[in-house]
């Protein structure tokens, strides 16, 4: 009889999941761990650990995730909470907000790109605020 591997011993932050490709997915997708999209999603992804955009990958819709390796497509908002990397074959249509960024030669970026530190923007809103009252 065949072991069920995912209830049995395995952490939900080691688990990676893979739309493959020719696999199309409607509908937001959320993982404690790592997502590999080398097909399309249509949808929003969050993932706790990371997301992997593979070349011929394509997503329609925001992505969060603490670490994001781009090498394909995304129409949408990127939100990588540590590191973002951007191969030179990725192309975003969509706001980057990461506090580390590694960008190679060829990426393309059409939005704009945030990198403010954890915590960075509560002060930012309180000098904005300061300035309204003064």
């Amino acid at each position: 009889m065949a072991r069920d591997r995912t209830t049995q011993g395995t952490a939900p932050e080691s688990v990676i999941s893979i739309i493959g490709p020719g696999m199309k997915v409607v509908g937001d997708c959320e993982t404690d761990g790592t997502v590999r999209i080398e097909g399309a999603v249509q949808g929003s992804i969050q993932a706790a650990k990371a997301v992997v955009v593979g070349k011929d990958g394509l997503v329609i819709g925001d992505i969060s995730t603490q670490d994001a390796v781009i090498s394909g497509r995304v129409e949408g908002s990127v939100t990588a909470h540590s590191r973002l990397e951007l191969q030179a074959s990725c192309r975003i249509d969509g706001d980057v907000h990461t506090p580390r960024l590694q960008l190679e030669e060829g990426a393309v970026i059409n939005g704009s790109v945030q990198m403010a530190k954890a915590g960075a923007g509560k002060n930012q809103e309180r000098g904005q605020a300061d300035e309204a009252e003064g």
